[in-house]
């Protein structure tokens, strides 16, 4: 399933919306790290604002 996926950098608050496929649970977009070089710590959200996964 194909859904769109809203993430903000914790560190700089750069913004990206991107699809992504939604299987069993799990999210995959392919972002790997924001501009800013930071890879662990993103807001990541399914559009509509249902869901909120925090990575740290």
């Amino acid at each position: 399933m194909r859904i769109k996926i809203k993430i903000r950098c914790k560190q700089c608050g750069e913004r990206f919306t991107l699809r992504g496929k939604k299987e069993r649970g799990r999210i995959e977009t392919g972002f790997k790290q924001c501009l800013c070089d930071n890879r662990h710590q993103f807001e990541i959200e399914e559009d509509g604002g249902t869901s909120w996964i925090q990575m740290n």
